[in-house]
């Protein structure tokens, strides 16, 4: 893995005069940018062209998200603190932790005055070009706090050549463009959050890893699925000493600091007794096992093989007992709350109990080798193995298992393989979001111009042909499945087609979607948990 430089030489002492940032130029976006480092030409242009590109994005799909957050700043903005969780004049409620809300409060300033509708808490689905504009343009600039800290990465990496290809893979990823550019959310600003923690822990700066992730978690709480990797580390490299013994003070620091985050978020709705409220609008465990489209999990395939079973009870005498309520629930592939037909039901227990066993393995592990690198790789497994059996996962969950398996990538040929299986998967996975069109056609282009930007250029520096005849029938099966998803995609766009939108039939695409993805992020799953169990660290 790349890690921060022993040396305290300039960054770029090590590098040739080809990979050397280029002298500042005289444009004001050099000096704007200039606040990052040593910023080289070409990294600003992948910014310029990149924002370019996201700016040709403000008239595309919006999902109805995009109205959620519209919704969050007339709330920050029209009504007092005390009314925030409470208000239900939307069906949008505000459902992420204060840190949030306070971010949505102060967007919502400009907002006022750029256009007053926007803040209109009586003004639902205002679609505006002002609001339009705003708000993608408030995603491409706090999405610089992840260029900030992917910018950083290179500069303290061994390898700087290898880590701004991967670096350049999260700024450009898919996944962000979909879900934030397209779609509409603030993943990128929130992403770079946790990666600049992961740079603090790389630099040795664990104090400073620990209390970005606290205000991470006052952020959006999903990033929870991590926590148990932070605390594990923290605790065992941080707080204690090589033999094990407690270090009061380092212990008494972390904690403050910890719960002084907490307090600044969460103390002002302690203190009007608004609490149980809050919890209330983060938790809601109404919900059912799967989301609407089946996020590509374990439990997708154990949906999947319930309507397949039903289909054999319908048609043949196995003698299978049949739940009644189970034959509607996810035969369309389309609602969240899932009732099996044969298979016994899952209830949030059950995943949470699963989900802690396998965290369990990957913090044990941890806790015996409490290195940079295997503290990002149980941090991935952790988030990984939360998609892989969590609750109501949603599909868009998948960034906490691809953002930080790419700074795995470049490790060595397995690790790479397993990005590539793991990001193939989870980008296709995704394609549902976007469904319009116009813009079916720009995910599938852009997607594959990213893997040959950043897929290709890694082969060819990492590749290790297989040592034996199993490893070679495994390498060949691997490809196969990679290419097996362009005649998904082919049977995606064209089953419709052939079938005149037959109600009947139109959750299969979105079935075999899930199904296809989720056999090869459980590989990668797989793949992963291996590597980690069996390497030194």
């Amino acid at each position: 893995m790349n890690t921060v430089k022993q040396s305290h030489s300039s960054p770029t002492d090590e590098l040739d005069d080809s990979q050397k940032p280029h002298a500042p130029k005289s444009t004001s976006a050099w000096t704007w940018l200039n606040f990052l480092g040593d910023v080289s030409q070409s990294e600003v242009d992948v910014l310029l062209l990149s924002t370019a590109f996201k700016f040709l994005l403000f008239p595309a799909y919006r999902s109805t998200d995009f109205e959620v957050h519209r919704n969050w700043l007339a709330i920050t903005h029209s009504l007092p603190i005390s009314q925030w969780y409470y208000d239900t004049t939307s069906e949008w409620t505000l459902d992420y932790p204060p840190f949030f809300a306070y971010f949505e409060s102060l967007m919502s300033i400009p907002a006022s005055f750029i256009d007053p509708k926007i803040v209109d808490l009586q003004n639902l689905q205002y679609d505006a070009w002002t609001v339009i504009a705003y708000q993608r343009l408030t995603v491409i600039i706090s999405e610089l706090v992840l260029g900030a800290a992917l910018l950083r990465f290179i500069r303290v990496s061994v390898d700087p050549s290898r880590q701004r290809i991967l670096s350049v893979s999260l700024f450009l990823h898919p996944g962000f463009l979909m879900i934030d550019h397209i779609h509409f959310q603030y993943n990128g600003f929130m992403f770079g959050i946790l990666l600049w923690s992961i740079l603090m822990a790389c630099e040795g700066r664990k104090l400073a890893s620990g209390i970005l992730f606290a205000v991470l978690l006052n952020f959006k709480h999903i990033y929870m699925y991590l926590a148990p990797a932070y605390f594990i580390y923290l605790l065992r490299s941080y707080c204690m000493s090589p033999a094990g013994a407690i270090i009061p003070t380092r212990f008494i620091s972390l904690a403050n600091s910890v719960l002084l985050v907490f307090l600044a978020s969460l103390g002002p709705f302690v203190l009007m007794g608004q609490l149980p409220q809050l919890l209330s609008r983060l938790f809601p465990f109404t919900r059912g096992l799967n989301h609407a489209y089946w996020a590509p999990n374990a439990w997708a395939l154990v949906t999947a093989a319930d309507r397949v079973l039903l289909q054999l009870v319908k048609h043949l005498d196995v003698g299978l007992v049949v739940n009644e309520s189970g034959i509607a629930s996810t035969s369309r592939g389309l609602v969240g709350d899932t009732v099996f037909a044969v298979i016994p039901n899952i209830k949030p227990i059950h995943t949470f109990i699963i989900t802690i066993i396998f965290q369990m393995v990957y913090l044990i592990k941890l806790w015996s080798a409490p290195t940079y690198k295997s503290f990002v790789a149980a941090l991935t497994l952790c988030g990984y193995a939360s998609y892989m059996f969590g609750w109501h996962v949603h599909e868009k969950a998948i960034l906490l298992v691809l953002v930080p398996l790419t700074l795995l990538a470049s490790e060595n040929y397995a690790y790479y393989k397993t990005f590539v299986i793991a990001s193939v998967a989870g980008i296709f996975s995704l394609f549902p979001l976007i469904f319009t069109p116009a813009e079916t056609l720009l995910k599938i282009v852009y997607s594959v111009i990213w893997g040959a930007m950043i897929l290709y250029p890694l082969h060819k520096q990492l590749y290790e042909f297989p040592s034996s005849l199993p490893w070679v029938l495994l390498e060949s099966f691997e490809n196969a499945y990679l290419y097996g998803f362009a005649f998904l995609q082919a049977f995606v766009t064209l089953f419709p087609l052939m079938t005149g939108g037959n109600p009947d039939t139109e959750f299969l695409p979105l079935m075999a979607t899930s199904v296809y993805c989720a056999m090869g992020l459980i590989w990668s799953f797989i793949r992963l948990s291996t590597l980690y169990i069996i390497e030194q660290y």
